[in-house]
């Protein structure tokens, strides 16, 4: 990844803080709660262990939204679905740290398959609790900040006014160096990126919300994480019962089952 690739260190490092300083709102409210059995010790020592266990929690479960993502992308399959398998899986290595430093719920180090379940139980409760909070502030800051985008603005070129307002609104958040012939978007995380014909570069932005600033551009959005321009495609390779778009560049897009039939209709491929 080059470093105009790279999303600026410092919206990383806001987002970390801000995690983190959630997260030791949650500790200390779990110590005041004393949840699972854990009232019986000192504050001192549930806040400490509480405060332990959120950073630990934080720790497993964030790289999940990673795994969400690209599975999601890759596979076309329902975030939902996905967000639980991810917790469920996550829970694992959580409780295995929880049942080794042996603080929740005050079991022993080797205990019994029954106390094991109980203590991935109480470890999905919380961690699953926390994960819906995180994806719900997520999701209430992109609608409330319409998806501003992280990437260098610049200006567009006359010949682009003839797209639309809105489309102008998204070619504006690209770098002056990739120009505005853009290709297509790919579903990066939490980020979408901008591929043109000069090179590409990721947006802090919502593929949704990408793809509505697109509106006055003639494409589609082919597959869960990626959008297509139109004037970009190429030709077309079919793997198996999967559909693949050729772009300019090199770059290809696969196609989702739901959004086949009509783009075969449109004549965007033959296969």
């Amino acid at each position: 990844m080059s470093e105009t690739d790279k999303p600026p260190r410092d919206k990383l490092a806001r987002k970390l803080i801000v995690d983190l300083s959630i997260m030791t709102v949650i500790g200390v409210v779990l110590a005041l709660i004393g949840p699972f059995g854990s009232f019986e010790q000192p504050l001192a020592y549930r806040l400490v262990a509480w405060l332990g266990f959120s950073y630990l929690g934080y720790a497993i479960y964030s790289p999940m939204s990673h795994f969400v993502d690209r599975l999601g992308g890759a596979l076309d399959l329902p975030r939902p679905g996905l967000w639980t398998a991810a917790v469920l899986l996550a829970t694992i290595p959580m409780t295995v740290a929880v049942i080794a430093i042996g603080r929740l719920p005050g079991g022993a180090i080797f205990p019994s398959l029954q106390a094991a379940v109980i203590t991935y139980l109480y470890v999905l409760v919380i961690g699953g609790g926390v994960t819906a909070l995180f994806y719900m502030l997520e999701n209430r800051v992109h609608e409330t900040d319409g998806g501003t985008g992280v990437a260098g603005q610049g200006a567009v070129a006359g010949d682009d006014a003839a797209r639309g307002p809105e489309a102008n609104r998204f070619l504006e958040r690209l770098s002056p160096a990739l120009g505005t012939n853009l290709i297509a978007l790919e579903m990066e995380d939490h980020y979408v990126r901008a591929h043109t014909d000069l090179g590409s570069d990721l947006i802090l932005l919502r593929m949704r919300d990408a793809v509505a600033e697109l509106e006055g551009l003639e494409g589609a959005q082919v597959h869960r994480s990626w959008w297509v321009a139109r004037s970009a495609v190429q030709g077309s390779r079919r793997e198996g019962r999967n559909i693949r778009l050729q772009l300019d560049g090199g770059l290809e897009a696969p196609v989702s089952r739901g959004a086949a039939p009509g783009l075969k209709e449109a004549g965007w491929f033959q296969a």
